[in-house]
């Protein structure tokens, strides 16, 4: 919440938290009960929660109350700090993606029209964006626009095309024989993404999702959703979460959690001692800072991504205290039924180099990069984009994707992502923003001398 009040701060005038909020509302359905002034009810984006059978989803929540920590009835309402219900875009067992709420209902309208073709570059003619040169068939062509070109092609493939187009760092363009449009050196830098461990605990009760993890277990939870659209295969089983501060003197949280009743990793190659369960930790802003680079002049060669995740010392002492805290959280009584023991770190994995150790080998992108074409004032040399979402030095041309994150967000990206979209659209429209709301975020009263 307090995110956006940042964004503003750094330049992007307008997408304060007053500002964003009712682009939230916009852009929702929710499905939590009751009504909110921070939640939508009429939007094309459906927001549930998962049914929470599971015991171990109610543990998670009332362990971090017993630690002292607040119990959030929404934390994307009024206070976001705290243990609580996790929410999904997931609607009558089905991922309700983007697509669904807003490409798939254009298509059906005739306005829009979806071609498939690499995109190689934004043609630009005069200072203008004039169309977007694209490869189909073997073939080159040009796809005028009528107005104006909007790039939503992603924090990665968003910069690799503006560069491709001649907007960028000036001499990286010329390192690869491309004419500079506009010398806009923020382009590709400023890459953020979340990193995240998980923290993994053998269980007490066969009560996990490891009771179907084999051939007949997989096989009754793809026929019970196949026939009825519900089941263990109608949620992500992410259904319990927290947001944390790490420390006293930090307003808002800066450590999120999911917890998830197996133990096992991301890509469900290996589950881990059977039985157990874990909960994905990290802090939500690292100070770490990337690029996106361009590999050559060739649209079909893949950008240079680097992350240069945990560069900055903070990063580390950071994802310890993560770990501490959350080794904290799972001693609490209520866990005491179901804690067998700590898999990994594990309980010998106690010193700083130990733990620091286990980070290194096992932490992973949350994929949430962004920030490479960041939103900020027009006079600032690394802004790219304006507060009304148009690149710096190029006429009729904008981007409308989670690339123009001044900072990264708390949390997923999904929705802060689609409410550029959202609020990126009166822009373009040339409509007038929607009123400010009222609605404040609460903020702990005890920040500033307390952790919890």
């Amino acid at each position: 919440m307090r995110d956006f009040d940042h964004w503003a701060e750094a330049g992007a005038a307008g997408w304060s938290y007053a500002d964003v909020l009712p682009y939230f509302r916009r852009m929702e359905t929710w499905h939590g009960g009751g009504e909110s002034a921070y939640r939508g009810d009429s939007g094309p984006l459906h927001i549930t929660r998962g049914p929470q059978r599971n015991p171990l989803f109610q543990a998670f929540v009332e362990a971090g109350r017993q630690a002292g920590y607040a119990v959030t009835e929404d934390y994307n309402g009024a206070r976001q700090e705290g243990f609580g219900a996790m929410e999904a875009t997931i609607w009558k067992g089905r991922r309700w993606s983007a697509a669904n709420a807003y490409l798939r209902p254009a298509l059906k309208t005739g306005n829009c029209t979806v071609v498939r073709a690499l995109a190689r570059r934004v043609v630009i003619e005069a200072g203008r964006a004039t169309g977007v040169e694209v490869e189909r068939g073997g073939r080159i062509e040009v796809i005028g626009a009528r107005a104006e070109v909007i790039l939503a092609a992603s924090s990665i493939n968003t910069p690799k095309l503006m560069m491709l187009s001649g907007i960028g760092p000036a001499a990286h363009l010329a390192g690869h024989g491309i004419k500079v449009v506009a010398d806009r050196p923020g382009v590709g830098a400023n890459l953020q993404d979340h990193l995240e461990v998980y923290m993994q605990y053998a269980a007490r009760q066969p009560n996990t999702l490891f009771r179907y993890w084999n051939l007949w277990g997989k096989a009754r939870v793809g026929a019970e959703w196949l026939l009825t659209g519900g089941g263990i295969g109608a949620s992500n089983q992410f259904e319990s979460c927290a947001f944390i501060r790490s420390d006293k003197g930090i307003d808002y949280p800066d450590i999120q959690y999911h917890f998830l009743p197996i133990a096992v990793r991301y890509d469900g190659r290996a589950a881990a001692e059977g039985h157990g369960f874990q909960a994905h930790v990290g802090p939500m802003r690292s100070k770490s800072r990337g690029t996106v680079t361009l590999r050559s002049a060739d649209p079909a060669a893949p950008a240079v991504i680097r992350f240069n995740a945990m560069s900055h010392p903070d990063d580390w002492a950071e994802f310890r205290k993560c770990v501490a805290l959350t080794r904290e959280i799972f001693a609490q009584a209520a866990f005491a039924p179901h804690v067998r023991h700590e898999i990994q770190p594990g309980a010998g994995v106690v010193s700083d180099a130990g733990i620091d150790g286990f980070i290194r080998d096992h932490v992973e992108s949350a994929y949430h990069p962004c920030g490479t074409a960041r939103m900020g004032r027009r006079d600032d040399p690394m802004a790219v984009v304006d507060p009304e979402a148009r690149v710096i030095g190029v006429e009729g041309l904008r981007v409308a994707d989670s690339s123009i994150f001044p900072r990264i967000t708390n949390g997923n990206l999904n929705a802060p992502s689609i409410m550029v979209g959202e609020k990126a659209a009166d822009h373009i429209l040339g409509r007038g923003m929607l009123a400010p709301a009222n609605s404040a975020p609460e903020i702990s009263p005890h920040w500033a001398e307390a952790q919890r």
